[in-house]
């Protein structure tokens, strides 16, 4: 579909797609010119959420999307549609004003691009059917840092969201409430976002598992934050990128290797660990 076949990165939340994508796009990938928070291409977020919610699914129930693929009537107009957002006016949410004079559609792009986004891992079906040879980077974490992480952030949005709430709860007649309190329950406790996090790297192997060596690259979250510098030139080129070792150090400066396996340093999360080592086990943990 696109003359420049895109980047896609997968990989479950929590798990170091922002950071990759970050990296990557100050070395030149174009990742979108409207991004949210987490450094995702809005146009591409709001599609893949839509996928997901097709067959009632989200990206922390994302298990009901295989009905999809299991449709092949419906999954032919989801792609018709998707196609059509892609090369119709709405690319300019992806595209920005500059690009979008230049190309008009996303499939016209010439230079190295791409987006992040974790619920690509289940998704990543449709965008394959668009862009066969597309290249995918997966980037895994520990399971049990994914699980804390979005433990610790689904608490931070439920206070904010509370507290919202009992500052403004006289409006909530007029303008019933549009979010919950907690964006994910499942993964408020520690098992939840476990079993999800597993969840996604038996997506992603059963999706990379057909594809060839080329067009896939597989990077361990704790290995990155290790030796950036070292790593960082094969995802550059992968990616069809040529830097010079200067712009390399400069895109690795804020990477912190502290950041690797805290789990080990709470007597609690550690013991969940080794609770949970058979499952760990099988994703190279």
């Amino acid at each position: 579909m696109s003359k420049q076949p895109p980047v896609i990165f997968i990989g479950m939340h929590r798990s170091g797609t922002s950071m990759l994508g970050r990296v990557m796009e100050r070395l030149g990938l174009f990742v979108g010119a409207h991004k949210e928070g987490n450094n995702e291409a809005v146009f591409f977020l709001k599609m893949n959420t839509w996928l997901l919610g097709q067959c009632g699914g989200r990206w922390d129930y994302p298990q009901p999307i295989h009905d999809l693929w299991d449709n092949e009537v419906l999954l032919g107009w989801v792609e018709r549609y998707v196609r059509d957002q892609m090369n119709g006016p709405r690319a300019l949410h992806f595209l920005g004003l500059k690009r979008y004079l230049k190309y008009r559609q996303i499939s016209a792009v010439e230079e190295p691009w791409g987006w992040k986004d974790p619920r690509n891992s289940f998704t990543l079906p449709l965008w394959l059917r668009l862009f066969p040879d597309a290249r995918i980077i997966h980037i895994r974490r520990h399971g049990v840092d994914v699980a804390q992480s979005l433990a610790v952030r689904g608490g931070k949005g439920m206070e904010a969201s509370t507290q919202f709430y009992q500052k403004y709860r006289a409006l909530a007649a007029l303008r019933p409430k549009r979010g919950g309190f907690m964006e994910s329950p499942r993964c408020a406790k520690i098992e939840g976002g476990f079993s999800l996090w597993a969840e996604y790297l038996q997506a992603v192997e059963t999706q990379l598992a057909g594809l060839p060596d080329h067009q896939k690259l597989e990077i361990v979250y704790e290995d990155f934050l290790a030796d950036p510098i070292h790593m960082i030139p094969q995802v550059a080129q992968f990616c069809g990128l040529q830097c010079d070792m200067t712009a390399y150090e400069a895109s690795v400066a804020d990477i912190r290797p502290s950041r690797a396996l805290p789990h080990k340093a709470d007597e609690r999360l550690a013991l969940f660990a080794k609770e949970n080592a058979h499952v760990l086990a099988q994703f190279g943990y």
